[in-house]
């Protein structure tokens, strides 16, 4: 499978890219086990891009909110 390269876009860009390319794709969203570090849940990035079937599975995180 010829899939473009979106790994660390944000998940907007890379969704429209797989959409232009017709590639199909499931999501699923990783969060972190511990809330130390704060998470802005409505900006999501590409950590992990695997085959899966006949499209691709990518996994998703929220950007990490700099501390002061």
């Amino acid at each position: 499978m010829d899939c473009p390269d979106i790994l660390a876009l944000p998940w907007q860009e890379a969704e429209e890219l797989l959409q232009k390319e017709g590639i199909s794709y499931a999501w699923e969203i990783t969060r972190p086990t511990r809330d130390f570090f704060k998470t802005d849940e409505s900006r999501l990035y590409v950590l992990r891009v695997r085959e899966h079937g006949q499209g691709i599975k990518v996994t998703l995180g929220a950007k990490v909110i700099p501390s002061v």
